[in-house]
């Protein structure tokens, strides 16, 4: 197909500053290299690093932003040199567009951790232009940043997983996690936490979820089929529960005291950090030490295990639980993830939206 070429201009919806405010923004497309896939925006999911980026809280952002990582769409033009996606495609794109290919990472097929990656937004690609994310009518993603989302899932029920879906998997895989019958924790259930849960439960895993508060009960047991709920302040609870868990995924994006989860961590169990928080975590030793347990990090996850982690889902019949919202509300979304006042990922419907008229 020829290339759309670099004039090509689109509308998103960005930030102009660290209110976070978004509005209309139009701006050009990078010409179609060789290796690129052109998709259609069809749906892109709210994460919390949106609001992190969009608002600076991290210091590092630039102006105007188009957030978005979550992104699904249909193939609407291929590079030269494009050989797994053809035009109609249903495919995703993650928080990573970009890496050097020639670390130690990428070459070990892990190219999220390349010190050189490239974000899908506010970010610099190759070429010098600025990298804008999936709340827009259309993106340019090099192949190798692309993945077939199965036919078995709702494209607006891949998008969060994506990032959400991924965020869990791969430390799973990694740790060596996924047999059956271990105990988990899952410490926070909102858009990574409810994935967690579903994975884990998957797996075949008794899943604990840990929260600050009951409020969320009974919609993980009764909805997410959680096997335990256990309260944080409840004194009483976490004591017997103290040395019952293989691990936890701590999907907590801001500031929490980590000694009351790690203690109720088994012999070398794994307390997995996945929220984003630019202020120090804090433990006292012995709580390590005594139970050689580990505090460890993960981010996203590979392509690799993007597509396999797609597949698991598609097998197992699971699906992200969305709430769909139309581009012209996404501020009022944002708002309300900031309150964590979503069951459990928002999901804007882009194509619906009807951005370019």
């Amino acid at each position: 197909m020829g290339s759309m070429g670099s004039d090509k201009q689109i509308t998103g919806w960005a930030a102009r500053d660290s209110s976070g405010i978004l509005s209309p923004y139009k701006y050009s497309l990078r010409t179609t290299g060789a290796e690129d896939v052109v998709m259609k925006v069809l749906y892109c999911g709210i994460c919390h690093t949106d609001i992190h980026q969009t608002k600076n809280h991290l210091g590092m952002s630039n102006y105007p932003m188009v957030p978005g990582h979550e992104v699904v769409g249909e193939v609407i033009e291929v590079g030269s040199d494009v050989t797994k996606f053809k035009v109609g495609d249903v495919v995703g794109a993650g928080v990573i567009v970009g890496c050097c290919r020639s670390c130690g990472p990428c070459k070990s097929d892990i190219e999220q951790y390349c010190n050189k990656r490239v974000w899908s937004y506010n970010d610099v690609y190759t070429d010098g232009k600025p990298t804008q994310g999936g709340f827009a009518s259309a993106m340019v993603v090099d192949q190798k940043f692309v993945v077939k989302i199965p036919e078995k899932l709702a494209p607006e029920q891949a998008a969060p997983l994506l990032c959400a879906g991924l965020t869990v998997y791969s430390p799973l895989k990694h740790l060596g996690l996924t047999g059956s019958g271990l105990k988990a924790g899952i410490l926070g259930l909102g858009g990574v936490g409810h994935m967690g849960v579903k994975i884990a439960k998957a797996m075949g895993h008794h899943v604990t979820v840990i929260s600050s508060s009951d409020k969320k009960r009974e919609e993980a047991m009764d909805d997410l089929g959680a096997d335990a709920y256990l309260v944080s302040s409840d004194t009483e609870g976490m004591t017997a529960a103290v040395d019952s868990l293989d691990y936890i995924i701590d999907t907590i994006p801001v500031f929490h005291p980590l000694e009351p989860y790690i203690s109720l961590l088994k012999v070398g169990g794994k307390h997995v950090i996945m929220g984003v928080i630019n202020e120090p975590l804090q433990f006292v030793t012995p709580v390590i030490m005594l139970g050689r347990k580990s505090i460890t990090g993960s981010f996203i996850g590979s392509m690799t295990e993007m597509s396999e982690m797609l597949e698991f889902c598609a097998e197992k019949g699971l699906t992200s639980t969305i709430e769909m919202v139309k581009m012209d509300y996404v501020n009022k979304a944002f708002e309300r993830l900031e309150r964590n006042d979503v069951r459990y990922r928002f999901v804007v419907d882009v194509a619906g939206s009807n951005l370019e008229q």
